[in-house]
């Protein structure tokens, strides 16, 4: 019996339900959709003629076709993005013309096995073309949209704030109650609210390191009392790897962290990525003798982030997480 009520955490497909067919693609949105997901995530960048493509990161060689495409084979390149050199295709480099003619594959080739009948057999997407799919579902699906490299598409002229704002005019999701916005730059979020973009405002906390947009702050200095209130100023919440939320002790127990309980105390929302359930990707108090593509203890460990009081999840496998919340129960 579900006793979590309105606050139960929400459950948002990872790239759609990545866990079982190519990430970002519209079977995969679908699926999620189908399995009954709160929310679905896809990761914005932009094309050479700034069109906003739903893709994990602008070098697309291990999620599209485009090595296979003679006709691409001089726009291999390398690139520094956000300090990180990168060898590959990039979808600035492209029109949007040319990039809807890639098709998109399963970049997990050797953990998602049953991923690959999918792999190759469709073409990517436009953030216009999944809002459009949201708008045409018979109950509320809501979007959560992650801007990646926001200061280094800005720098090369394709401001992704200025690109997003009008893709949402476009589709009429300004102010939409469906709408939330994660970006690992704290500054992007100042831009948006200039242009007077509605919704939910997150900000996407690493395990580490620091943000390429202030470079002063670690990621590490916004998680304590103190940052996490700094924060509170600029944005409605916090989106934090996994490593934040668990813990084990000398015993090897797997337990929660305190973070949930202090960032609702600085008022702010916090949600959780990514839960996946295979080995390779489970905490490793969780995983199973089975080899690293093999289901864990995945329903320890989602239960354990579920429970927590987190407003929300990342999963690859939305189904499963569903699963797991509608096995809470409040205590007696």
């Amino acid at each position: 019996m579900n006793l979590l009520g309105p606050d139960a955490p929400l459950v948002i497909a990872h790239r759609g339900a990545s866990g079982y067919h190519p990430e970002h693609t519209e079977s995969a949105y679908r699926v999620a959709i189908e399995h009954g997901a709160d929310a679905v995530e896809p990761d914005l960048v932009a094309s050479r003629d700034g069109v906003l493509v739903i893709r994990h990161e602008n070098e697309m060689s291990k999620s599209t076709d485009v090595a296979e495409q003679p006709e691409f084979a001089d726009r291999r390149t390398t690139k520094s993005i956000d300090g990180v050199s990168r060898t590959g295709w990039f979808t600035e480099d492209f029109t949007w013309a040319e990039l809807s003619t890639l098709r998109a594959t399963e970049p997990l080739p050797g953990i998602r096995f049953a991923s690959l009948v999918h792999s190759g057999t469709e073409p990517i997407m436009r953030l216009e073309d999944l809002l459009a799919l949201l708008d045409e579902q018979e109950r509320q699906v809501g979007a959560v949209l992650e801007i990646k490299h926001a200061s280094y598409f800005a720098g090369i002229g394709l401001p992704l704030d200025a690109l997003l704002v009008g893709a949402l005019e476009a589709a009429g999701w300004t102010n939409d109650p469906r709408l939330t916005i994660e970006s690992f730059e704290l500054t992007f979020f100042d831009r948006l609210r200039e242009r007077g973009v509605g919704g939910r405002f997150i900000y996407l906390v690493e395990s580490k390191g620091v943000p390429f947009d202030r470079p002063h702050a670690s990621y590490a200095s916004s998680l304590t009392d103190e940052g996490l209130g700094e924060l509170r100023r600029h944005v409605d919440g916090i989106s934090v790897s996994k490593k934040l939320l668990l813990q084990k002790d000398e015993a090897g127990v797997v337990s929660s962290t305190d973070l949930v309980e202090r960032a609702h105390a600085a008022g702010l929302l916090i949600y959780g990525w990514t839960l996946r359930a295979e080995n390779q990707f489970l905490h490793l108090g969780h995983r199973g003798d089975g080899a690293a593509s093999d289901h864990g203890d995945w329903p320890t460990e989602f239960g354990l982030i579920l429970a927590s009081g987190i407003d929300g999840v990342f999963s690859d496998h939305p189904d499963l997480a569903l699963q797991v919340r509608r096995n809470l129960v409040t205590p007696a």
